[in-house]
């Protein structure tokens, strides 16, 4: 059932202790801030965070990282020139770290979504990337087998919604949302426009609203 929700302390509420925990964004684009500073307040902790980066600069995931509630990242990006909390974390043996090449996050994800069981992918073969995972000789070339990424919850950002749920973004701000939303069992969605059913060319619709479960607008 889709929820049209007030507050984004009252979207967030449900999320609980040990959950996996999609969040939209590459880098600031498209990360949902006000719905990760909401998930701070709310006190959900010991959570495994898929995103893109691990956080930067003292805002959203970065301090999410700092005050100690995620306990593992799958990401492809986790070190920049600011990103020094979960910098700080994983060197003092506190965060654990899944890093995953950007191409097969987004791949592993989508995967998820689509019900796909895995993918063999030449990325990563004969680095440590690969140690642990079947391997195989397929079209001239050595392939790791890689699994899909599954979530609790996706807290991603949209521009519009309509009635039904169906999303539209603004621009590079869509990046990994429309796979997240599709790939966890619940989707909250942040946005910063409400439209009436019909309000949205159907031509236009990124995300069908048959994923998203929660939405609330923020100014």
């Amino acid at each position: 059932m889709l929820n049209f929700i007030d507050t984004v302390g009252e979207a967030v509420a449900g999320i609980q202790d040990g959950s996996t925990v999609m969040i939209g964004g590459f880098g600031n684009a498209g990360q949902p801030f006000e719905l990760i500073d909401a998930l701070l307040d709310c006190g959900a902790t010991d959570l495994t965070v898929v995103n893109n980066n691990a956080g930067q600069g003292d805002q959203g995931l970065a301090l999410l990282i700092k005050e100690g509630r995620v306990k593992k990242m799958i990401c492809s990006f986790p070190r920049q020139s600011d990103s020094w909390h979960f910098d700080a974390k994983f060197r003092a043996g506190e965060i654990e770290l899944e890093l995953v090449p950007q191409g097969n996050l987004a791949e592993r994800i989508r995967a998820a979504g689509a019900g796909i069981g895995g993918f063999f992918t030449p990325t990563g073969y004969g680095t440590m990337l690969a140690e642990g995972k079947e391997t195989r000789f397929l079209d001239g070339k050595w392939q790791v087998f890689e699994t899909p990424i599954h979530a609790d919850v996706a807290l991603i950002k949209a521009l519009t919604a309509d009635g039904k749920g169906n999303l539209v973004y603004r621009k590079t701000a869509r990046n990994f949302g429309p796979i997240m939303a599709a790939a966890a069992k619940h989707t909250i969605a942040q946005v910063s426009e409400l439209v009436p059913t019909g309000g949205l060319d159907p031509e236009i619709v990124v995300t069908p609203g048959i994923y998203v479960n929660t939405i609330v607008k923020v100014a």
